[in-house]
């Protein structure tokens, strides 16, 4: 896998819901994988996704659910890379249970968030940036870049 970021959602419709985070993406010519995968729906796919991520070079994730936001601490439970969750907007809460969701992973996890909606997913986008910058300089230029866009 070439791609260094993976993101995954657990709805098709989230694609909707983050369309400027993945303009933002294309914008800056980054390569990532986009899947969609329910970790309620099917979590046998998931977990195979899971171990091919882990296999094939990817360094960073973004896990896109809303509701009870399973997916992020799934995906958590299987990688030794960073897994970034990114609570969407939606349900009786407006996001805030699917954030609860993400930030009450048990002890052992490691799974981050960046919030809720689509101002987190973009901050999610940046701190995978800030990661992979860490051992390639090229990640940098594109960070730069990416903060340069929202001052």
């Amino acid at each position: 896998m070439k791609e260094k970021i993976v993101i995954v959602l657990g709805s098709k419709s989230d694609s909707q819901k983050l369309k400027e985070g993945l303009d933002v993406l294309k914008e800056l010519k980054l390569d990532y994988k986009l899947e969609v995968i329910s970790a309620h729906r099917n979590p046998e796919k998931l977990r195979k996704f899971c171990m091919d991520i882990s296999r094939n070079g990817a360094e960073v994730v973004i896990a896109c659910a809303g509701m009870a936001a399973a997916l992020p601490g799934f995906v958590a439970s299987y990688l030794d890379i960073p897994v970034i969750g990114v609570a969407l907007e939606g349900g009786l809460l407006g996001g805030l249970d699917a954030l609860f969701s993400i930030v009450s992973s048990p002890r052992g996890i490691g799974l981050v968030s960046s919030g809720v909606g689509k101002s987190a997913f973009i901050n999610a986008i940046i701190f995978s940036l800030e990661i992979l910058s860490l051992k390639d300089k090229k990640y940098r230029v594109k960070l730069k870049a990416l903060k340069n866009k929202f001052k």
